[in-house]
């Protein structure tokens, strides 16, 4: 099978590049911080390992298909997945008191993450009228037009809290927004959602489970000594790491067990202590590279249809790898969302690594080259 010289002409070599730097720093710091002298490859570095080189041909596949086909099917999908996350909360497989995962026998598999890959496409062609080429390279005047995505992205919301992950939720939400204001919903509806969103907070605040609860109030100040030892430790890890770090695999809180969750939801803290600042002002300098170089592209688009696919698929790694650093470092509450490219999980590494893939397709139609 011969590549067709346009794919290796249009690609957009920058952001795979950089895509290729943070998965590679990523899985420097599973192995490490997973590493062992009895056992130096941990199941979970090679899992991920696994995943990271898989999940480069589900981006290379995202980046060459025929993206009619992709958004057609892309449609039908949605709807299946939102089938599976029923299924998901009557019948998923219990970890930590949550059901996000069902089981595959070799790995678990987690079907929010996949809202993430197709809500994007679903949206568009629910605004869209793609009979009309003109209504696909404008905004929708309609208002209507978003009455039926919303209601489905509300749903998307409440099955996902339902399992309950309130992390995930919250950027399907906040992503599906993005979308709506990209496709040209009114100011008007943003400031109604404030508005319920501030009379609504008691409401919203009892719905929160406890747990939830006890999250927000150490990001304050407040709760036990136990429910501040996860943040604690984390900052304490952040701080020990100086200028320059420890070294790697010499980071003390990761290697004496003090750090929990350090190859999934704290990885970023293994990163500051074992090089430091200087090390971790690298990496979000790679992130801040390719979010820049990838929106730039996204913007170039001539179709406002492609722009909020493309926009949809950006904004939940963006907002994914905002409140992961956040929490982190104690600027936001603890809610158990990984690093994009980072964090130990195959099912999220590969919808991240599809959603790039899917934009990197884009781009390289964005100026009608095929």
């Amino acid at each position: 099978m011969f590549i067709d010289k346009r794919y290796l002409r249009y690609f957009d070599w920058s952001s795979f590049m950089l895509i290729i730097a943070l998965l590679t720093i990523g899985l420097i710091f599973v192995f490490s911080s997973t590493y062992s002298p009895q056992k130096p490859f941990s199941i979970y570095f090679k899992k991920q390992l696994f995943g990271a080189i898989s999940g480069l041909f589900i981006y290379l596949f995202f980046s060459i298909k025929d993206l009619k086909i992709i958004y057609r099917l892309s449609f039908l999908f949605y709807f299946l997945i939102l089938g599976i996350m029923v299924y998901t909360i009557l019948k998923g497989f219990m970890v930590m008191g949550a059901k996000r995962w069902i089981s595959l026998y070799f790995f678990r598999f987690q079907p929010s993450e996949l809202i993430k890959l197709f809500l994007p496409p679903f949206m568009a062609f629910s605004i869209f009228d793609l009979s009309t080429s003109k209504i696909s390279t404008k905004k929708s005047s309609n208002q209507k037009n978003f009455l039926f995505p919303g209601i489905m992205l509300l749903i998307s919301v409440i099955l996902t809290l339902k399992q309950p992950d309130l992390g995930s939720a919250i950027i399907i939400l906040l992503s599906g927004l993005t979308m709506l204001r990209i496709a040209g919903i009114g100011n008007k509806f943003f400031l109604i959602l404030g508005l319920i969103s501030i009379f609504g907070a008691p409401v919203i605040w009892k719905s929160l489970h406890q747990y939830q609860k006890k999250r927000i109030l150490v990001l304050i100040g407040k709760g036990s000594t136990q429910e501040r030892y996860q943040i604690e430790q984390s900052k304490i890890a952040i701080g020990s790491g100086g200028l320059v770090g420890k070294g790697f695999l010499k980071g003390t809180q990761n290697k004496l067990a003090f750090l929990p969750e350090d190859h999934t939801d704290f990885i970023f803290s293994v990163i500051c202590e074992e090089i430091g600042f200087v090390g971790a002002l690298f990496i979000l300098l790679l992130f801040c590279g390719l979010f820049t170089r990838l929106m730039f592209i996204i913007l170039q688009t001539k179709s406002i249809f492609d722009q909020t696919i493309g926009i949809g698929l950006l904004s939940h790694i963006m907002i994914s790898t905002i409140i992961n650093i956040g929490m982190t470092v104690g600027l936001l509450p603890t809610v158990g969302i990984p690093l994009p490219l980072f964090s130990y999980g195959i099912t999220h590494l590969w919808v991240t690594l599809a959603s790039l893939g899917w934009i990197n397709n884009i781009a390289m139609r964005r100026f009608n080259h095929y």
